[in-house]
């Protein structure tokens, strides 16, 4: 039978994609079982060397470096043990696999202390040992050389390039950019949350004619009606009582620049009017004048919802959107440019662990970020990767590491384990969904919900934060 590690690796193939033809050793005295693993791993695609001694898998180690080494614990003229100890003193990149029979189970576990991959228990399938067991090496060597790729991309991509992308979806945005930003015509760009269409609007203004000029930015879901119209177009501010003076409205901070309005679909109807007198006009009210002054501002607009859907609604004017659309962008979601998921990981990487060698990923970890359909898009997908980079500690980020949606999402191998899970995925889950059962018994009270479970307020805190939940104020 095979160790539980073994057992692991029984999940489905990333992708084909993620599939390399290995370099493989296989080392045994029994010509039959020599010959059964030599042909099943060439049937898939595996270069195989083999070996009926010890002695003469050294002398082949000593020549070249192999990708696998799978190698019997009892081999005539030198053991199994020391030839793999052999190969971790030469190669510590080889994999190494070790056959045993039960009597001598004790040594194999030993040498997975040592480094070894794992070991198999004497008879096992052969078939099924290639595709399961080396595949999942073979997508391991291939996941890590394509995050290597997309690191050094990465690291080489153009100075001050915000956007990381090249799949057809990007390429096409990006070319778009590159023509909208040498106009002043103001520019729509759609796209779901978390698609990063503030990167768009900042790389437009800094690929454009006004790149040393200001680039002012106001969220309009931000401010209540209340303060919106001062906030764009400047208001009175007391100094002291019975003393105003005028704060000055980012229409006229931007003057020369870009100005961008994050969600304008936000804007209330009143004040879409004087937005639209302004951007016709050109004028914008200053500080200490009752007279409008000109403005030079480039606009730029982004919005998440159908602004032709809220024209026909009443709730969004026509002439508005006519006049912030005149150029309009398009940001893809993140399910429709997988292709980039390599690079994105390879920059989060960077980020959230900047100055040393970046942990690799586990194939069963990144089958899971691949297969969840991220509604939060880049953003959540930063997210993912910043939590997991906090919880590995340096170390390989594995299944266990993700939140706990993004985990549960992969697909498991067989019909026998469809809906079960790895434990420790489980238990997160439901220790995130405890903390918010009582979040709610407490009705957000911080120190009644740490109560309730038994735990400090400061280990409930923490708790909450490695969850990603944002509990209510007391």
């Amino acid at each position: 039978m095979m160790s539980e590690r073994l057992a692991k690796s029984r999940t489905r193939s990333v992708s084909q994609r993620h599939s390399v033809a290995l370099d493989v050793l296989v080392v045994d005295d029994d010509e039959a079982s020599r010959l059964t693993l030599s042909f099943a791993l060439t049937d898939t695609g595996h270069k195989v060397t083999e070996a009926t001694d010890g002695e003469e898998a050294i002398a082949l180690i000593s020549e070249r470096i192999f990708d696998v080494a799978i190698l019997d614990v009892r081999l005539p003229k030198v053991d199994g043990l020391t030839v793999f100890r052999r190969i971790r003193s030469k190669s510590p990149s080889t994999s190494v696999i070790l056959m045993t029979a039960f009597a001598a189970v004790a040594d194999a576990v030993a040498s997975l202390r040592e480094g070894a991959y794992d070991y198999v228990t004497k008879p096992f399938d052969a078939e099924e040992f290639s595709l399961r067991v080396i595949g999942h090496i073979a997508e391991h060597r291939a996941l890590r050389q394509e995050l290597e790729e997309a690191r050094k991309l990465v690291a080489s991509r153009e100075a001050g390039s915000l956007i990381i992308g090249h799949s057809p979806a990007m390429v096409q945005l990006l070319e778009r950019i590159n023509t909208v930003a040498q106009s002043d015509a103001p520019v729509l760009i759609r796209g779901e949350t978390g698609t990063g269409k503030d990167l768009v609007a900042h790389t437009i203004h800094a690929r454009g004619p006004r790149k040393n000029a200001p680039f002012v930015t106001v969220n309009c879901s931000a401010f209540p009606e209340s303060l919106i119209e001062g906030e764009l177009l400047g208001h009175e501010v007391g100094v002291v009582p019975g003393a105003h003076r005028k704060r000055e409205g980012r229409f006229n901070a931007a003057h020369g620049g870009t100005l961008l309005l994050e969600e304008i679909d936000a804007l209330p109807l009143a004040l879409q009017a004087k937005l639209l007198r302004v951007l016709e006009s050109g004028a914008a009210p200053s500080l200490g004048s009752h007279t409008p002054e000109p403005v030079n501002v480039r606009l730029v607009s982004t919005t998440g919802r159908d602004l032709k859907d809220l024209v026909s609604q009443g709730k969004f004017r026509d002439d508005l959107y006519l006049h912030v659309s005149v150029l309009d962008l398009d940001v893809p979601p993140l399910r429709e440019r997988r292709a980039d998921m390599p690079l994105l990981l390879a920059h989060f990487l960077r980020r959230y662990y900047p100055g040393r060698v970046p942990p690799g990923i586990a194939p069963r970890a990144w089958s899971a970020l691949m297969e969840y359909p991220f509604p939060g898009n880049v953003r959540e997908f930063a997210h993912a990767i910043e939590r997991a980079v906090v919880l590995a500690h340096g170390s390989e980020i594995d299944l266990e590491h993700l939140p706990a949606d993004i985990a549960g999402a992969s697909t498991p191998a067989s019909p026998t384990d469809a809906n079960f899970r790895p434990l420790a995925v489980a238990a997160k889950e439901f220790e995130r969904q405890y903390l918010m059962r009582a979040l709610e018994l407490a009705k957000g009270g911080k120190g009644h919900a740490a109560d309730l479970l038994g735990i400090s307020r400061e280990n409930l805190w923490e708790k909450l934060r490695l969850h990603g939940i944002t509990p209510p104020d007391d």
